[in-house]
């Protein structure tokens, strides 16, 4: 009896950790904040499933999933630069979540092409350059238009931009360069402007919320960034570079191993929704919605009057290329800017 008895508790034991399990969800959020707290409280409110969540950048994040590849702690990856989910797509870090993209723009069913569905785009946003009107005028500096502006010695100190090491915003700005001018005037330009930087962060948005609070003058990151600070009564004005500009691809990746995978794939399902893709400007993210079917805010960049580079994420959202490149920006553009 003592035996039946504790082959049932066992058993009851399994059930419960089962179904626990099915009514949770680990995340690991690339995007800001705000958008990652709407994110989960709203999937929580439709599923009733308990989502953990933790903001780190792309740079982080992917190294983080790397890291516990052989015991994943983490089921979703949503938000942050397309490049390095198609880096852990071809790593094998991720797998195919099986969702219906016909509603998608093409740039998003290009991202789950690519990672042959491993990966899928959520929101794309062009990449700029801003700058505090009020601080500008206050030194007598004159206003950038190109990225080779960025260059002029009047700059010294003035720009701040973040650490393609960590962020992926960074990265982007790394590959365009290299798609715009080729990779050994690119790295030189880069070099030239790093002399004018007065810190390199972390985290791709913190230069443009710097320069906002007028902690820094010129700032490069994403232009739906620029536009929230804006928004808000910051005296940032926004620049598209003349030569041209790379925009990212924000995906959502499903862990591969995750542990409460059908959880996993209702999020999928619920990140590419028309209606919650819409709710994004409820916290002034004006990124564009994959969602052919969503609303894009009137804040948001408009796409299509900005000079977009053919941006190929196939060759820079693969692992060796990102390795050679990044090496490359140590070696020949940060350590050359310390000395």
């Amino acid at each position: 009896m003592k035996k039946l008895i504790g082959t049932i508790i066992i058993g009851l034991s399994l059930i419960g950790g089962n179904a626990t399990a099915a009514d949770k969800l680990n995340v690991v959020c690339s995007a800001e904040q705000p958008w990652c707290d709407l994110m989960a409280k709203g999937f929580e409110k439709q599923t009733g499933i308990d989502v953990s969540m933790v903001r780190k950048s792309t740079g982080e994040s992917l190294a983080q999933i790397r890291a516990e590849a052989a015991n994943p702690k983490i089921d979703i990856w949503w938000g942050g630069t397309g490049d390095p989910h198609l880096i852990a797509a071809s790593e094998d870090l991720t797998q195919a979540s099986g969702i219906d993209t016909s509603d998608l723009l093409g740039w998003a069913v290009n991202m789950s092409t690519i990672s042959e569905g491993k990966t899928v785009g959520i929101y794309a946003g062009a990449l700029g350059v801003a700058y505090n009107r009020e601080l500008l005028a206050e030194k007598g500096l004159k206003a950038p238009s190109c990225w080779k502006d960025l260059a002029d010695v009047s700059y010294a100190k003035e720009i701040q931009v973040a650490n393609p090491n960590s962020s992926g915003t960074a990265y982007t700005e790394l590959a365009t360069f290299v798609q715009l001018f080729g990779e050994d005037e690119a790295m030189s330009l880069l070099a030239e402007i790093g002399k004018n930087v007065n810190q390199y962060t972390k985290s791709g948005s913190a230069p443009s919320k710097a320069a906002a609070r007028g902690e820094t003058t010129i700032s490069i990151g994403f232009m739906h960034d620029m536009v929230t600070l804006a928004s808000s009564g910051f005296p940032l004005e926004i620049v598209a570079p003349c030569e041209g500009t790379g925009y990212e691809v924000g995906a959502v990746s499903i862990i591969k191993g995750a542990k409460n995978l059908e959880a996993a794939k209702k999020w999928v399902e619920y990140s590419l929704n028309a209606d919650v893709q819409s709710r994004s400007v409820e916290v002034e993210s004006y990124q564009v919605p994959s969602n052919s079917k969503a609303t894009v805010a009137p804040e948001s960049p408009d796409l299509a009057s900005i000079k977009l580079i053919d941006y190929d994420f196939a060759t820079y959202g693969s692992t060796e290329t990102r390795e050679r490149l990044l090496k490359r920006w140590d070696r020949d553009v940060k350590n050359v800017a310390k000395n």
